[in-house]
């Protein structure tokens, strides 16, 4: 027999309070920002972040090491850095939509609270997301750092460069400083601060030695040297490449857009886009026409051209 109680104010039944589910939430979830607020959980910190992933790479390193999967190390450790390069690129393009979405806001400004708290809210997305992506690539810089003591030869991404953020400030209040300060900050790293040295050589030439005393003297010449090269995956400037990430010089590379142009215009393209740079001088060893083409257009504009590799220097 079923006994109904009665129901007065003090037992009267009702749904869970919303304090109540969001105490429930973070007891089965955990902490959970939400679209509305920026997450106010800090960044792991530097010390942390290098003592694990030593530790890793050291497992790593004992786990495969002399064992039949030792010729897989290198790709393994590579796969590690590569983890946090992408997750940079991933908030990268996230930090692009924020960006537009910050542009939208400021052209819809109308005085109304409600803009104003969205376009806030952009804000602090943005700075969330600088300070997300700068710490990432510090733990892909620092993997890239354990990589190279580990295999001996510097690790660069397959596609895209290895570019990193850290100069760059979180500090910003005002949507219109925001957005200025990140393309000046954005350009000082693509661009950096001092004297551009442009390298061009042909797929074909592998003097290691040649090339590397000639980058060496030219930093001799001028200590702050950034290099910029074709970034060519075989040749000459391959093995610029990899003396400019032994050396720890800043390298640019302008590798050929051939997703836009045909596979004989994209590299004339790409020897435009590295002399319009304006670099200080041109190394150059023995190569092609696009060689040629590249020293043609140093010279024109009054750059010098340093021949290397058995043409005179």
């Amino acid at each position: 027999m079923n006994v109904q109680l009665p129901i007065d104010a003090a037992t009267e039944l009702h749904t869970s309070s919303p304090t109540d589910r969001v105490i429930y939430e973070m007891q089965v979830y955990g902490y959970r920002p939400f679209e509305d607020e920026p997450d106010p959980r800090p960044l792991p910190e530097e010390p942390v972040v290098q003592s694990a992933l030593t530790a890793m790479f050291d497992a790593m390193f004992e786990m495969l090491g002399d064992t039949r999967l030792e010729p897989d190390l290198e790709d393994m450790l590579w796969s590690t850095v590569n983890l946090f390069h992408r997750a940079g690129e991933r908030i990268q393009r996230e930090l692009q939509r924020n960006e537009d979405a910050q542009r939208n806001g400021q052209r819809e400004q109308d005085g109304s609270e409600v803009k104003s708290v969205e376009l806030e809210r952009h804000i602090m997305e943005g700075i969330s997301l600088l300070e997300r992506r700068n710490a990432f690539e510090f733990m892909r810089d620092y993997a890239a750092e354990l990589f190279a003591a580990q295999t001996g030869s510097a690790w660069r991404p397959r596609t895209g460069s290895k570019v990193s953020h850290a100069n760059m400030t979180a500090a910003m209040i005002d949507s219109r400083d925001f957005l200025s300060a990140r393309r000046r900050a954005e350009t000082e790293v693509l661009i950096p601060a001092g004297t551009k040295i442009a390298f061009s050589g042909g797929t074909d030439y592998n003097e290691h030695q040649v090339i590397w005393d000639a980058l060496d003297r030219a930093r001799a010449k001028f200590p702050d040297m950034v290099l910029l090269h074709g970034g060519s995956k075989t040749g000459a400037e391959r093995i610029a490449a990899r003396w400019a990430g032994t050396r720890g010089v800043t390298e640019i590379p302008f590798p050929p857009n051939f997703k836009k142009y045909s596979r004989t215009v994209a590299p004339f393209k790409r020897n435009d886009q590295l002399i319009e740079t304006m670099p200080t001088g041109l190394i150059l060893f023995p190569g092609g026409g696009i060689q040629g083409n590249m020293a043609d257009k140093a010279r024109k504009l009054g750059i010098p051209v340093w021949r290397f590799g058995g043409n005179g220097a």
